[in-house]
């Protein structure tokens, strides 16, 4: 045995300035070298022990052998190898019938490490029969003189075929846990994809995708029943197969009942096969959260084991939790907001509507009283008559902003200069202005398609704050322009600016700077007014701190072209 180990190993080793073409024993020298990688523990092939023409990491795929060839091939393989073996037994005169006896039992475990079962016994069976035509007296014949041959005969076909047996299994296990190692590892990548995706309309279609992408799978949709019948499915594969209702409802229907668990297929009930369009095959699996189904899983291409459809079952069915409870969280921070905007409106009217009313009250009790001057009674006229312009400006920003909220907001377009817009809006916030000192540079030569009356009620707005929050005689500076992209306004104050925290929130229904809550009494809406009317529009405000106090910039989107020309709206 030592002999042709060290003639197969002159073979495999010995180099010279050329290639060398290898002698017959090539195909056994293959198998010591599978051998001698086999034994490596970790699949990588040492230095030196290559196949030739193949790759160090290859060559040690015995899967992939197997799924090269057929069961036909190897088993031809296997023989033509017992054939080479047996001529290089014979050749280097080798005549103890032990030594041949483990030349070939290591050819059968060799075949049964990289071929199926039956190949191996194949095997064991041709070299049982080389072994006594050609190594066992009377050799030449099948005949066997000596009895304690046939018991040598028998233990060596016994061994060959057991230790098949038991390397094929080794290595099917093998095989299994390695499959299940990759399906747990997919397990993980999806639910990793779970967690990072989105909470919104398309988490559906990009677990389905993820799904689709881990387990290479070409067909991959979640069917959730529609609240108005039928079923809503959402493709995530390379393909998107029409599935037949009547399917999706003989699977709803079996998802319903009794829940039970199956614990050789480590599934629960349910599971229906199907055939998709272009005879493609499929499993229905339902979706659970806990015992109740939420929806249907179409999983084809290929076979999934039952407990890893569930498993991918389960991964959809936290993705449609976690939309479910983010769109319930939406629903209830929408809920907690109108709530506390009803408390604030409710809390701003039962102030400010009472001061202007108390006041008109009083100027007319003075107005109607005979013993005061004439002129006093005329002041006093007066000033009923602002209280009670301030009572309905103070009306129009509730109906405005009911609107604006309910997003019945409409536009209508017209071709108007900048400079028409500044005048509006100067003329909208009326006597407030009277008090400041206005310096405007509006755009006369260019008309823009803009709705005028949303765009100068949001900037009337805009300067009503200014003078509002600017102290008596100070100035304010308008800039108007219209350019490529529509309109553009500024309007910069001398008033106190605007603190870091209030640039954030400065739009918001009912928020007031800290200059503002300091300053005379208001309701908190003009801004947010001038956000809701500019964003009908498509349009847009923010504020900044400006050189002396603070600047508000508005932009309206909309045509432009020069004022001699036609007006024409499209």
């Amino acid at each position: 045995m030592s002999g042709v180990v060290a003639a197969l190993g002159r073979t495999v080793t010995r180099g010279g300035p050329g290639p060398r073409r290898p002698r017959a024993a090539g195909l056994p020298a293959r198998y010591l070298r599978t051998l001698y990688g086999f034994l490596a523990g970790d699949g990588a092939a040492r230095p030196g022990i290559a196949a030739p023409g193949v790759p160090p990491a290859a060559w040690l795929d015995y899967d992939g052998w197997v799924r090269a060839g057929s069961p036909v091939a190897l088993s031809l393989a296997s023989l033509a190898a017992v054939g080479a073996a047996t001529l290089l037994l014979r050749a280097l005169g080798v005549g103890s019938s032990t030594t041949v006896a483990l030349t070939y039992l290591l050819l059968v475990l060799f075949a049964a490490s990289f071929a199926t079962l039956a190949v191996a016994v194949v095997t064991s069976v041709a070299a049982m029969l080389a072994l006594n035509f050609f190594f066992m007296a009377p050799v030449g014949t099948f005949t066997i003189a000596d009895p304690h041959n046939w018991v040598a005969l028998g233990a060596f076909l016994v061994v060959a075929v057991l230790a098949s047996h038991l390397s094929a299994t080794a290595r099917a296990q093998a095989a299994e846990a390695v499959r299940r190692r990759n399906e747990l590892t997919r397990l993980y990548d999806v639910s990793r994809d779970v967690l990072l995706t989105a909470d919104d309309a398309g988490a559906a279609g990009a677990v389905a995708h993820h799904v689709a992408r881990r387990f290479e799978l070409p067909v991959v949709a979640i069917a959730v029943p529609a609240s108005t019948g039928g079923w809503q499915v959402v493709h995530g594969g390379e393909r998107s197969p029409e599935v037949e209702t009547a399917a999706l409802d003989r699977a709803w229907a079996a998802a319903r009942g009794a829940l039970e668990f199956d614990a050789s297929t480590r599934s629960y009930g349910g599971h229906q096969r199907i055939s998709l369009a272009g005879d493609v095959p499929a499993t229905l699996v339902p979706v659970r959260v806990g015992v109740r189904p939420v929806g249907l899983a179409v999983l084809g291409g290929r076979a999934l084991e039952p407990g890893t459809a569930d498993a991918i079952a389960g991964m959809i069915a936290i993705a449609h939790e976690r939309a479910r409870f983010h769109e319930e969280r939406r629903g209830l921070e929408l809920s907690r907001q109108r709530a506390d905007l009803t408390s604030a409106l409710l809390a701003a009217l039962g102030h400010d509507l009472r001061t202007p009313l108390t006041a008109i009250r009083v100027a007319v009790t003075n107005a109607a009283d005979d013993t005061l001057p004439p002129a006093v009674r005329d002041e006093q006229s007066a000033l009923a008559i602002s209280e009670v312009d301030h009572l309905a400006r103070l009306l129009q920003e509730i109906l405005d902003m009911a609107r604006i909220e309910a997003h019945a907001v409409r536009t209508e377009p017209q071709w108007v200069t900048a400079a028409a817009i500044v005048e509006a809006a100067i003329a909208h916030a009326g006597g407030v202005l009277s008090r400041h000192r206005l310096a405007i540079d509006a755009d006369e030569d260019t008309d823009v398609l803009l709705d005028p009356r949303l765009t100068s009620a949001a900037l009337a707005h805009v300067l009503e704050n200014a003078a509002r929050y600017s102290p008596p005689g100070s100035g304010i500076t308008v800039v108007a322009t219209a350019g490529a992209g529509g309109l553009r306004v500024s309007v910069a104050d001398e008033g106190p600016g605007l603190a870091d925290e209030d640039l954030e929130r400065l739009f918001e229904p009912f928020v007031r700077g800290k200059a503002g809550r300091e300053a005379e009494a208001g309701t908190g809406l003009g801004l947010a007014i001038t956000r809701g009317l500019l964003a009908a529009e498509g349009g847009r405000v923010w504020a900044e701190r400006g050189a002396t106090g603070a600047r508000f910039c508005l932009v309206v989107p909309g045509a432009t072209r020069p004022v001699e020309a036609e007006e024409v709206i499209p």
